[in-house]
């Protein structure tokens, strides 16, 4: 006799990426994880959280964090929301549109975490496949399914499409467009303005990796008053604790280090793709803090192995899809000096 409903004792769990228990020993190239501190700013207004408050609930609505942000990206204050993560909020827009046995979509390849969730609500999966060009094959012309999912930039590959061809897409769907910008920070342009114009399209955004955050689990998105109101509703009722709310708040509002940080990402980005075709590899051109590249054999399980002899992460994907390559992400410049080095001995 199972307790369990079917749908969640048949379903695989997300795996994520690989935790080092001595993760001072190696050079951690394999989860998106940005190589600088967090803003001064930002531990300071957590030092200062850290008081005789911590014995109280926190902010419900999380005012101060939807506050920085609004006035960072333009936005009424309804218009945004705070999250325990970008992963609670892709988590509640299934909830909240998707029932048993309707449709969500993806790409693939992409962040593979939407199919655990949409498995959890015993929503039904539909995915397109992604060339390493950016075309996407079989797509209809309209697509009637409760909601898209599109990474921009894409997460593993780090193409993005830009505006323009956003709205083309938001006009395709008959649901909710769900722009996953887990990475935009890191590329040449966004797209929040389309959700002014726009009525299907959500912004999610993440500050794990722009801004050093990933062990505090912060998200945020930007969506239209009444889908705003319908996530207030199904989330946990403080959903982010007191350090947390400071946190984002000082991080969105210390916008000189955000920039200075992501500039420096950046620029070693670009380097390393130059270093990289160097050796051989062919190199797919990235808006995000990682690369995707293969070796000429297209044997991306045998560099992988490799660097991990040398205590260099990286990651590797079993899906067919993706084992002719790794994604690499960008570490601090001599990280990143030190895996150029470790893949020219490899071969």
């Amino acid at each position: 006799m199972s307790y369990l409903r079917k749908n969640i004792a048949d379903m695989a769990g997300y795996v994520p990426g690989f935790q080092p228990p001595d993760a001072v020993s190696w050079i951690k190239l394999n989860t998106n994880e940005n190589p600088y501190p967090p803003s001064p700013q930002v531990i300071q207004a957590i030092q200062e959280a850290t008081g005789d408050d911590l014995r109280k609930y926190p902010d419900a609505a999380s005012r101060a964090g939807r506050e920085a942000a609004a006035e960072l990206y333009g936005y009424p204050v309804d218009w945004v929301i705070m999250a325990n993560g970008s992963d609670e909020l892709l988590n509640n827009l299934i909830r909240a549109c998707a029932g048993e046995g309707e449709e969500i979509a993806y790409l693939h390849p992409s962040y593979s975490y939407y199919a655990t969730l949409a498995g959890v609500q015993s929503a039904q999966v539909k995915t397109f496949a992604l060339m390493e060009s950016g075309e996407i094959k079989d797509l209809p012309e309209r697509y009637t399914g409760k909601l898209f999912f599109l990474t921009n930039p894409n997460a593993p590959l780090g193409l993005r499409w830009n505006v323009e061809e956003v709205a083309a897409l938001a006009d395709r769907c008959d649901g909710l467009l769900v722009v996953d910008e887990a990475y935009a920070d890191f590329a040449a342009d966004n797209c929040l303005e389309l959700v002014r114009q726009k009525p299907n399209v959500v912004v999610t955004r993440t500050l794990s990796k722009s801004y050093s955050l990933a062990g505090m689990r912060l998200g945020l998105a930007i969506a239209r008053p009444e889908i705003i109101a319908a996530l207030d509703k199904i989330r946990d009722h403080y959903n982010l604790d007191r350090l947390a709310q400071a946190a984002i708040a000082a991080a969105l509002i210390d916008q000189d280090y955000f920039q200075s940080c992501v500039e420096r990402i950046c620029a070693t980005r670009e380097w390393f793709a130059a270093e990289l075709e160097k050796l051989g590899y062919h190199v797919i051109p990235s808006s995000a803090n990682y690369l995707f590249a293969s070796p000429s054999d297209r044997n991306g399980k045998r560099v992988y192995e490799a660097l991990y002899q040398r205590k260099i992460l990286v990651r590797y994907f079993n899906d067919p899809a993706l084992t002719h390559g790794l994604r690499i992400s960008i570490g601090t410049r001599e990280e990143m000096e030190k895996i150029v080095q470790a893949l020219s001995a490899i071969g």
